[in-house]
């Protein structure tokens, strides 16, 4: 399970937090706002972003146009089955 982290300053200032790959994740790091495939590895990003305190959540759903249910269910699938808990083929088994 993913928990609330601290957001973190690197050597250039910027803020940021352990991603999903285990790297610091920055602002610049996160999926464009106009993203239209939502691959596990951008979802996770962008929870973490928020779950480090990068984004708040409502920065999150206006600036990726998600509604607060797509992006708690994300939040959900982490929590109860890890990051292969995004895979859209794969919500069906998990549910």
């Amino acid at each position: 399970m993913l928990q609330q982290q601290q957001t973190r300053t690197n050597s250039r200032g910027e803020a940021y937090v352990i991603g999903p790959t285990g790297a610091p994740l920055t602002l610049r790091d996160l999926p464009p706002a106009d993203t239209g495939r939502w691959v596990i590895r951008r979802k996770a990003e962008v929870v973490a972003a928020v779950r480090g305190g990068l984004l708040t959540l409502e920065e999150a759903l206006e600036r990726y146009r998600l509604t607060s249910e797509e992006f708690l269910a994300w939040q959900r699938s982490i929590d109860r089955h890890g990051l292969a808990g995004l895979r859209t083929t794969r919500i069906q088994q998990y549910r």
